[in-house]
């Protein structure tokens, strides 16, 4: 049997094999009122192929799905469901963000020491951006600060 099933793999054609997928964990944030949905949304994402299991947070609007699926078909499937609004959960526990109180990051609907994933800081690399951080504590400057 080894030897044809070796043959019979070199003369089939392997466009029918699809990429295996990885088990990864997918969080969702999906506004849900009611429990019929939650339901709507548990039932639409629990019948696609590859997933173990899904979590379902109303308090904090969250959706976890693990399985062997992709993230982007699991956002479509909700979207499918009514919630237009749904989107990729976008919290991160807050010691893990280097600016966590920067504008635009924190979110007063984010669950408690969380804060949105974004970075509004970027890095100082050019050499103006480092004169103005050294001129701001500058004594020179009317506007510096006035602990010095």
């Amino acid at each position: 049997m080894g030897a044809l099933d070796y043959i019979f793999y070199f003369c089939t054609v392997p466009t029918t094999k699809t990429k295996l997928k990885s088990m990864q964990t997918v969080e969702i944030k999906v506004k849900m009122d009611c429990d019929g949905c939650e339901r709507k949304v548990r039932n639409a994402v629990a019948t696609m192929r590859g997933v173990k299991s899904v979590e379902i947070n109303r308090k904090q609007s969250k959706v976890s799905v693990e399985g062997y699926v992709d993230a982007n078909k699991v956002l479509k499937k909700v979207q499918e469901t009514g919630k237009k609004k749904a989107e990729f959960w976008p919290y991160v526990p807050q010691h893990v963000v280097t600016y966590p109180y920067a504008s635009g990051v924190y979110d007063k609907r984010a669950p408690a020491n969380c804060v949105r994933t974004s970075q509004t800081f970027p890095a100082a690399s050019s050499q103006d951006s480092q004169d103005q951080l050294l001129n701001f504590f500058n004594e020179d400057n009317v506007n510096s600060c006035s602990i010095m």
